[in-house]
């Protein structure tokens, strides 16, 4: 999780933490639990960021691109 990254695009789309919040239907604590690794979003609020976004996928926000 880049918390960052998904930061950097919340801003870029003037997304507050609120608002991204309330999409999920998830109160900031649980929000801020997530972005900081204490737990994980699921499959399901991957998806609905992705979405509300409008970004073309979650790589470098949820997942890392291995390179070998």
């Amino acid at each position: 999780m880049n918390k960052a990254r998904l930061e950097y695009e919340m801003n870029l789309r003037n997304v507050s933490k609120s608002d991204m919040c309330a999409m999920l239907g998830i109160s900031r604590s649980a929000f801020y639990r997530k972005c900081n690794g204490e737990s994980e979003f699921t499959q399901s609020e991957i998806q609905k960021i992705v979405d509300f976004l409008n970004l073309d996928s979650p790589m470098g926000i949820f997942f890392t691109e291995k390179v070998s």
